[in-house]
């Protein structure tokens, strides 16, 4: 096997097995209606390296399996950070590689599982949908757009990491 195709398989199992982990070592705040997903810092990582994405989407599934709302949290949370990669891409493509683009970015993880996730637990709890959404919201917030984006940014400013974080 070529080295790219090795390091993509490598790359993409070891953000995988990380995503799976933090959500894990962080489950008590991982699940439910009220949640600080502590993992989803890594969705900014499609923003240094697009390629990033599948695993960030395995390790996703991988994480919901353990999930107190089954088989609908694997396809709805795993669909949601589908639907963030794809933005946080597609910005990454359309504006300057630099902090205020990683912030616009971040707002896709915010949205994406809002919408998606809020309508899962009102369907799962019949509660109402714009408070789950709210929640889900805020709880992406303060991972992604606040936490998430000090480290990537911080992790941007270094050329000599960044460069590592990138297929060759």
């Amino acid at each position: 096997m070529e080295k790219n195709k090795i390091q993509f398989i490598t790359r993409t199992a070891l953000i995988a097995a990380a995503y799976a982990a933090l959500t894990y070592a962080f489950a008590f705040m991982s699940y439910g209606e009220v949640q600080f997903r502590v993992s989803e810092i890594l969705v900014l990582f499609a923003f240094i390296e697009p390629r990033y994405g599948l695993g960030l989407i395995l390790g996703c599934v991988l994480a919901n399996i353990a999930s107190p709302l089954g088989l609908i949290d694997i396809v709805v949370g795993s669909f949601a950070t589908f639907l963030a990669i794809m933005y946080i891409t597609a910005v990454r493509k359309a504006l300057p590689y630099n902090k205020r683009s990683l912030v616009i970015a971040s707002l896709g993880p915010v949205i994406s599982n809002a919408l998606l996730v809020g309508m899962e637990l009102t369907y799962l709890f019949n509660t109402p949908f714009l408070l789950n959404a709210f929640y889900v919201a805020i709880g992406e917030f303060v991972v992604v757009t606040i936490a998430g984006t000090l480290i990537v940014s911080t992790i941007m400013k270094n050329n000599n990491l960044t460069e590592k974080l990138l297929f060759n």
